[in-house]
Formats: C-alpha cells, sequence, structure tokens
C-alpha cells in the first residue's frame, strides 16, 4: 500500500485542480444560464422545447437496487429542487473525473492476473484507494453538495445493495441439492434453462445464487467447465431476468414509471431469440468439450446412483420472505423520513430489517452440515463488499454526467440517441459499465421528454388508450428494456449477480477469467446474438 502513497498525492493533485477550475468556470458562466438545473432538453416535433422529466432520486434508489424509496405526487415538487442542484452538478464535472472509475475497474481487471496473490490480500486497500482519490478532492471542491452525493450513493444504494445480496447469498446457501448429478451437457442445459426462466420470477440474483452452486458441483470433476458458469451468467444472471419487474432492477424501475406489471412480457420474443441462440451455443460447445474429456471422467462417474434431495428446504421460505419484502418496499408507500436532504420511506427502512432478519434465522435454523456441503464461506461477499464500496463512489460522476442530459459532458451520447436501434445499443453499452437502472431511467426519460408525455401518459399508453405516441414510444421501451438487462451480461460489472457468481466459483476453484478475458468471451458470443436481436426487432 505505501508504494501506491507517491501516485495517489500526484492523482489527487492532478484531480483537485481541474475540479476547482471547473467549477470556478462553471459559477462565472452560471449567471447568463438560468437553465442549467433542467434534466433534459429536446425537440418534440412541434417547434418547442420540451423538458423530460427530471431524475427522481428517491425512484431512483429503489429501483436500482430494490431499496424501495417511494414516492407520490405530492412530493414531486420538493424532489425537483434536489435534482435541479444534481443536474448543475453534472454539468460541472469534467469528463476526466472519471478517471479514478477507470482505474479501479483496470486494477479489478488486470491485478488478479499479473499479481494474484498481492490482489488476494490486498483488493480492499486498492478499492479504498480509488475511492479516496476521487472523494477527497470532490468533497474539498463541491464541499456539502459533495457530501450529499457521497451520502446518497452509500445509504440509498449501496447499503441496500448489500443487504439484498448478503441476504440472497446466505439463505441460498442453507438450500442444498444432493444426488448424483452429473455434469453431462444435457444436465447442465436443463440447469441453465431452469435458471433462465426462474430469473424473472425470483430476480436473476435470487435465481444465481440458489442453482450456481449445484451447477460447479455437477461439474466439479470436469476439465472443461470455465464456459458453463459464463453461459451461467449470461442466461441465469441476465438475459433471463428480462420479462418482470421482479427480473432486474431497471424494469421494477420502469414499472414505478407507470409501466404496467405484465407488460414486459412484450419482450418476450427478444428475450426468446436471444435464451434460445444462447442455449444452442452452449449445447453444442459442451457437447464438444464433453467429449474431449469423456474418457477420463469414467473414474468418476458414480457407481450407484443416489437420487436427488432438497436439504434446508425451510430456507426456501426465507428466500420468498426477501421476495415479498422486496415488492413491499417498492409497492407501499407508508411515509418517510428524511436524512440530510434525502429522502427514505419507512417501506425500505423496514424491508432491510426483516432481510436482516431472514438472514439471523437462515443462519440459526440451518444445520453446519448442510452448509460444509455447500463448501459456505462469507469471501465471495466480502469481496463484493470491498470492490463495490470503491466502484459506487468511483461511479459518482460517471452518472451525475448522465443524468445532466444535455448539460453535462456527456450529451454527445444523448444527442446520438434516436431511433430503437440506437436506444437498444447506446442504452446496452452504458449498462454494461455503469448501473443499469440510472441509465434505463435516463433514456426512459428522454423518450418521455421528446414525445412530451409523464408517466401517467405512459400506463395509458401501454394499456391500450389511444395516443399520438403510442407508434413511437412503445419501440423505444422495448429497446431501452431489452438493451438495460441483456447487455448487463457483458462485463463483470455489469449486473450485481455478474461478480457475485465469478467469486463463489473461483471460491470453488473454478479458474474464471480475467476481467478482459470474460469480455473476450462476451464480445465474441454476444455481439452477434445481440446483432440478431438486432436485425429483427429493431431494424
Amino acid at each position: 500500500m505505501r508504494r501506491l502513497l507517491p501516485f495517489g498525492v500526484v492523482l489527487f493533485l492532478c484531480l483537485l485542480a481541474p475540479l476547482t477550475l471547473a467549477q470556478d468556470n462553471t459559477d462565472h458562466h452560471e449567471n447568463g444560464h438560468s437553465d442549467t438545473d433542467s434534466y433534459l432538453q429536446a425537440d418534440d416535433g412541434s417547434g418547442e422545447v420540451g423538458h423530460g422529466e427530471q431524475y427522481d432520486d428517491s425512484t431512483h434508489s429503489e429501483a436500482e437496487h430494490y431499496s424501495g424509496v417511494a414516492h407520490d405526487g405530492d412530493n414531486e415538487a420538493e424532489n425537483s429542487d434536489e435534482e435541479g442542484e444534481h443536474g448543475s452538478l453534472g454539468a460541472q464535472l469534467p469528463l476526466w473525473s472519471a478517471i479514478p472509475f477507470v482505474g479501479i475497474l483496470l486494477c479489478i481487471a488486470l491485478l488478479p492476473l499479473f499479481a494474484p496473490i498481492w490482489w488476494h490480500h490486498h483488493f480492499p486497500k486498492v478499492s479504498a484507494f480509488w475511492a479516496l482519490a476521487f472523494a477527497i478532492p470532490f468533497l474539498i471542491v463541491y464541499r456539502e453538495e459533495a457530501l450529499h452525493q457521497i451520502m446518497h450513493i452509500y445509504i440509498t444504494d449501496y447499503i441496500p445493495f448489500i443487504i439484498l445480496l448478503w441476504g440472497l447469498f446466505t439463505v441460498s446457501g442453507g438450500i442444498l441439492l444432493k444426488g448424483s448429478l452429473v455434469g453431462k451437457p444435457s444436465v447442465n442445459l436443463v440447469l441453465l434453462v431452469i435458471g433462465t426462466i426462474l430469473a424473472s420470477w425470483m430476480g436473476t440474483t435470487g435465481a444465481a445464487m440458489v442453482l450456481i452452486r449445484p451447477l460447479i458441483r455437477a461439474n466439479r470433476h470436469r476439465k472443461y467447465k470455465v464456459h458453463t458458469v459464463i453461459f451461467f451468467i449470461f442466461l441465469v444472471a441476465n438475459v433471463g431476468g428480462s420479462l418482470t419487474p421482479l427480473g432486474d432492477p431497471p424494469l421494477f424501475l420502469g414499472f414505478l414509471h407507470g409501466v404496467p406489471f405484465f407488460w414486459t412480457l412484450n419482450i418476450l420474443p427478444h428475450f426468446a431469440v436471444a435464451a434460445l441462440l444462447l442455449l444452442m451455443i452452449f449445447f453444442v460447445l459442451d457437447s464438444i468439450l464433453y467429449n474431449r474429456e469423456k474418457d477420463d471422467l469414467k473414474d468418476h462417474q458414480p457407481t450407484e446412483k443416489v437420487p436427488l434431495s432438497l436439504h434446508g428446504t425451510h430456507n426456501i421460505i426465507f428466500l420468498l420472505g426477501i421476495m415479498g419484502a422486496v415488492l413491499f418496499s417498492g409497492m407501499v408507500n407508508i411515509g418517510r423520513v428524511e436524512f440530510m436532504g434525502m429522502h427514505v420511506t419507512y417501506a425500505s427502512i423496514a424491508r432491510d430489517i426483516f432481510i436482516l432478519l431472514m438472514i439471523y434465522l437462515s443462519m440459526k435454523t440451518t444445520k453446519a452440515e448442510i452448509r460444509e456441503g455447500n463448501e459456505f464461506d462469507w469471501f465471495p461477499i466480502k469481496e463484493v463488499a470491498y470492490l463495490f464500496a470503491g466502484i459506487f463512489m468511483c461511479i459518482i460522476p460517471m452518472l451525475t454526467m448522465l443524468k445532466a442530459g444535455l448539460d453535462g459532458h456527456l450529451a454527445f451520447i444523448i444527442e446520438a440517441t434516436k431511433e430503437p436501434v440506437q436506444f437498444f445499443w447506446i442504452t446496452g453499452a452504458l449498462s454494461s459499465f455503469l448501473d443499469n437502472a440510472p441509465t434505463y431511467l435516463t433514456f426512459f426519460n428522454l423518450a418521455q421528454g421528446r414525445l412530451g408525455i409523464d408517466d401517467v401518459i405512459v400506463n395509458q399508453i401501454l394499456t391500450g388508450t389511444p395516443h399520438r405516441a403510442i407508434g413511437e414510444f412503445i419501440p423505444i421501451l422495448k429497446s431501452i428494456s431489452a438493451g438495460a438487462v441483456f447487455f448487463g451480461a457483458m462485463t463483470y460489472i455489469g449486473n450485481a449477480p455478474n461478480f457475485m457468481v465469478r467469486s463463489i466459483a473461483e471460491d470453488s476453484d473454478v479458474k474464471m477469467p480475467s476481467f478482459f478475458g470474460y469480455m473476450a468471451w462476451s464480445i465474441a458470443i454476444l455481439i452477434p446474438v445481440f446483432a440478431i436481436v438486432t436485425l429483427i426487432f429493431f431494424i
């Protein structure tokens, strides 16, 4: 860590001076620009310039990580002041304020490859280094506004995010599938199909946490098994969650903004094409690799078949409890509390406490031998907690600039997004590296602003009420929904369960590819699949 200190000092000074200059320049021009806190401006086709709905921070935190910050029409005006401040900050931050975000991604990608032992012992320090490299200059220059942004992303986003992952990780670790489950191509295919279907109804994280351990155990004697975990991430942890708001946070966010619960079944054809192509590719690849090692696997075949049996089934009740708590926090409004300028609902607080209770009950009521059978330990969730603590800090400038719309330094992205095909690929590309929920909301609001519709009209359009924008909005919403969910599979940080699955696999001695190694797989396999989806549905 001492070796990082000189580099940290230089980076700190490099960020501090230009951030100060950027703020001074913004202050100088602010008097001549009264509209800098507008979220998105676009021509709605009538010659008038309209404003899309500004980003609702309370709703973002709820849908981004199911943290359940509810809202209603009475507090929209109150929220708009806060949002205006965030839009102004997004207009001030320069593009290179994202250097720490790039830095932490490069460390995650390269250090496990070139210095694995050092990384294993020091990755929490590396995460803290990059987080502080951004946070200290940010706080010095922007003070109260910076403190609000940091507290907001940790209190309403990071803490609920970790509690949810911790709950699903702990409870699923108490469910053990025993029996003669051999990792043949047909068995692996069935597990992937089951997980892909379950993901839309119990969430990608829930389905991934329940099924990843049985999949790894079934393939424990196979030489070629990395591809199985990679396709598991593609299908169960991402594409499978595209059919209901329970499946993935962006769709839950759409549900809170007027999209009917079952409307997302309209992207069933997109899901079917992507999932079937991926399952076909997997089965062919797995069959080829299995035939290469078939002779070596004969020694590991079970002498007698042991019937499949499920142990720790009471944990399914706790799992359903967590899912119910998530739904409760998003659909019930029982008031809220204000903390440091942030509005957190009592429902979201109750949800987090309830999930912690599920964790406690699961640990108390599950026999030790069940967790031992799952080779359960806490390292995977610790690794995710440490690394994402740094990622959430470093991602602040990127999300803030994106939320600033046409006023921010990412305006060129907003301006380039006009047709459904562009919404699909640009929403997807950003969702690969940034959180897919705020990315979804940004382009959802962009479409609303351009078409001059609000959440009420969105609901009317999607429930069949005739409207002038119906022909334009529905194809765009399909492209945004599919892009935000599908492209989460492109990187380890594209969706929450990706990194968790990787950590569990490595903890089980599966040698997973590096960050860029995984991207080589995703580019080679997913990009052609998404290109086919584009040709069929968006052109």
